[in-house]
């Protein structure tokens, strides 16, 4: 218990209290090594009253509460003093004060039968007595399980004299205490419970009578054993803690789960194999905002993550909200907050399993949540040294892609170095169905070549690229009968008016073989040059005719001095920039 000694002055108290006593105030703490919250009790070191003078109240329940540990009793964690205080951390947790107005009948069945497994751990395995059984010495867990503190009054049975109860009487809870204590305690041997079974029975009156929500014949049973408690005078007739937590109110199979799941670390491997092989299948026949609330936080413990059954048989269904347990719904409310809780536990185990099943929870996260809280600790991930943790890892972040962007996720330079090389489809063009079209052709067209060839015409022409040559080339050609239509193409363009260019019809070049110096006849200036140029010289027609004056006898006329026949005074028309 070394660890659990350490000085922890470095707590940071936040906030007002949230509960005040006689002894102390209780507050909540932050450790600032891991953001863990945690429940501190301030109180004076040394209160003047006669049954604290070697311990102060709030001393000695934190010397009780590190002794006497169950999963039942509110878990200690650190004290120490400074100056005239003392001050006693524990796990995180509220007083059942609280949440009184929101109880349902399930949850205070549950918690009392947890308040009853704590004292009875106390009366059979410890031999003490808590002797201040009521409402302000139960707390409530974060994950919503009741715990047993409050632990200033308790003592040993060799401890317990009529002395001790009689000094402890006026600062203890009047309801609870039994009338006849004082004279009970010297004769009752082997039934040293019978204070904490009489406080029992009143903190169970006083929660379920408020209650209206339905009677049913286990309820109305367990009232009436509490009233016996209550009403007996001789101790041989009144009901024990044995006999309350046997009753029939405690015997339902929900309560049953969670009893196993808060002892999970007490069974045995046999157990364990088997609850956890049939628990998904027990879940599903109750309501799951009830198993969320009452059991998300037990289903999602370090003990269920690191047990091999339970990662097969229960986590998958868990953690999954397509075919899981719980609604996406339900999942973000009571789940997902827990989930990135453990995300900061640095275990190989426990980061494995979140990591499996990562894709099937990622979308109960908001984006602002992945980007400050999940994904720093996945970028830690990826700098592990255990390459199967690394490879969940890098899953994991492609996960991520499609919510934050690449550019979160990945950060740094990033360059387009990949095109898309898929063919543009053009606006307002319909691709054809060759399908429809060859269906078509072989009703009306039996013959073979014949749809081969109505199909091809069906579809549409691929365009001719830039820069086509070759034989392959679907230039249009010209005969010799058509080179007489070229004069009737350029006359009815100067009627239209307007400064053309136009292609030459291509003229015949004579055949290669007779532009070879070898097969040419004669030889010498005199032979007739060949141009390899004729018909690539364009011909440029203007629509208006500039004249140049010729020199009179009688004086010069400039070069410079044009005029136009039939000019456009108005500059360049509208006409021509089409």
């Amino acid at each position: 218990m070394g660890n659990d000694q350490s000085d922890q002055r470095g707590v940071e108290v936040t906030g007002k209290p949230i509960q005040t006593t006689n002894f102390w105030s209780h507050h909540v703490g932050v450790l600032p090594v891991d953001a863990a919250n945690l429940s501190i009790f301030i109180g004076d070191s040394i209160v003047p009253e006669a049954c604290w003078t070697d311990d102060s109240p709030l001393k000695r329940n934190g010397k009780n509460l590190m002794i006497y540990r169950h999963p039942c009793i509110l878990k200690y964690v650190s004290s120490w003093q400074r100056m005239s205080k003392f001050y006693l951390a524990t796990e995180e947790a509220a007083p059942l004060a609280q949440s009184l107005p929101s109880l349902t009948q399930l949850e205070i069945c549950v918690g009392l039968h947890s308040v009853l497994k704590a004292l009875c751990f106390l009366h059979r395995q410890a031999n003490v007595s808590h002797n201040n059984v009521c409402v302000a010495s139960v707390y409530v867990a974060k994950d919503r399980t009741w715990k047993l503190g409050g632990m200033e009054y308790a003592c040993r049975y060799k401890e317990l004299t009529s002395d001790y109860l009689v000094k402890t009487q006026s600062s203890r809870y009047g309801k609870a205490r039994d009338a006849n204590e004082v004279k009970y305690v010297g004769g009752c041997k082997g039934r040293e419970d019978f204070i904490d079974a009489y406080a029992f029975a009143t903190l169970a009156t006083e929660l379920l009578s408020s209650k209206v929500e339905g009677t049913t014949a286990a309820l109305d049973s367990f009232k009436d054993l509490c009233k016996a408690v209550l009403h007996t005078a001789d101790l041989a007739d009144r009901p024990g803690l044995h006999a309350i937590i046997g009753h029939e109110f405690f015997k339902n199979k929900f309560l049953a789960i969670h009893s196993f799941l808060v002892e999970l670390p007490l069974k045995s491997e046999t157990e364990k194999n088997e609850f956890f092989v049939a628990l998904a299948e027990e879940l599903k026949r109750f309501d799951e905002e009830v198993v969320a609330r009452h059991l998300g936080g037990l289903l999602l413990s370090r003990m269920v993550f690191l047990d091999k059954t339970a990662e097969k048989h229960l986590l998958p269904r868990v953690l999954r909200i397509a075919d899981g347990l719980f609604s996406k719904a339900v999942f973000v409310e009571y789940i997902a907050q827990k989930i990135l809780r453990i995300m900061t536990v640095r275990d190989l185990q426990i980061r494995s399993v979140l990591l499996t099943y990562f894709s099937g929870f990622v979308d109960a996260f908001s984006e602002a949540e992945l980007e400050t809280r999940v994904l720093p600790e996945l970028l830690v991930g990826i700098k592990d040294t255990n390459g199967e943790l690394v490879a969940a890892t890098l899953r994991a972040l492609a996960d991520l892609v499609p919510v934050l962007g690449a550019d979160v996720v990945i950060g740094g330079q990033r360059a387009r170095l990949f095109n898309d090389g898929r063919p543009v489809t053009r606006k307002g063009s319909k691709p054809v169905d060759t399908q429809q079209v060859e269906v078509q052709i072989e009703e009306n067209q039996p013959s073979l070549s014949n749809s081969i060839v109505s199909t091809q015409m069906a579809l549409q022409e691929r365009s001719r690229p830039d820069g086509e040559e070759g034989e392959s080339s679907t230039e249009e050609t010209f005969d010799d009968e058509d080179l007489g239509n070229w004069e009737e193409w350029t006359n009815a363009e100067d009627e239209e008016g307007g400064t053309r260019c136009h292609a030459q019809p291509p003229k015949k070049l004579p055949d290669i073989t007779k532009l070879d110096i070898k097969n040419q006849e004669g030889s010498g200036l005199g032979g007739e040059e060949v141009d390899f140029f004729q018909d690539m010289e364009p011909v440029i027609e203007t629509k208006g005719k500039f004249v140049v004056d010729h020199v009179t006898e009688g004086g010069y006329v400039s070069k410079l001095r044009v005029t136009a026949d039939d000019g456009n005074e108005d500059g360049w028309g509208n006409d021509e920039w089409t």
